[in-house]
């Protein structure tokens, strides 16, 4: 069963939040080895596909079903604040956080198409049969 666009909105920001607050916790762990600034990237781009989920559901939730998110001002400002809470850790996990947020969102743009896509056939008509010929 599906959650609706508001409690949706709300447990990914509260996703988001407890992410960011386990980053600056354990700040020094993140930072103390390549690894572990690999695994604080990786964090960051959790954050980012629950912020752009939690900013994608409000504005569904307020502009109506068929609002979609668009590369602008939703997925560069979310891309800019998981960028900013990983630069609280280490400048590394800033480069992976947005290495692993372009995979996320690649994915995320692949299954969207697939589950939302109209399923239009080719145009058969007058017009198309007269080129043809």
């Amino acid at each position: 069963m599906a959650a609706s666009n508001a409690s949706s909105f709300l447990f990914a920001l509260l996703v988001a939040l407890l992410l960011f607050a386990s980053m600056q916790i354990f700040r020094s762990h993140l930072a103390a080895s390549q690894p572990m600034t690999i695994a604080g990237g990786f964090m960051g781009s959790l954050v980012f596909v629950s912020l752009l989920t939690a900013v994608s559901n409000f504005e569904m939730n307020t502009f109506g079903p068929n609002f979609q998110a668009r590369v602008f001002p939703e997925v560069v400002t979310c891309l800019f604040m998981s960028m900013v809470c990983c630069a609280f850790v280490h400048r590394v996990c800033v480069t992976t956080c947005v290495i692993f947020s372009m995979i996320a969102l690649y994915y995320i743009n692949r299954i969207s198409a697939s589950t939302y896509a109209s399923s239009v056939g080719p145009p058969t008509g007058y017009a198309t049969q007269k080129k043809q010929k």
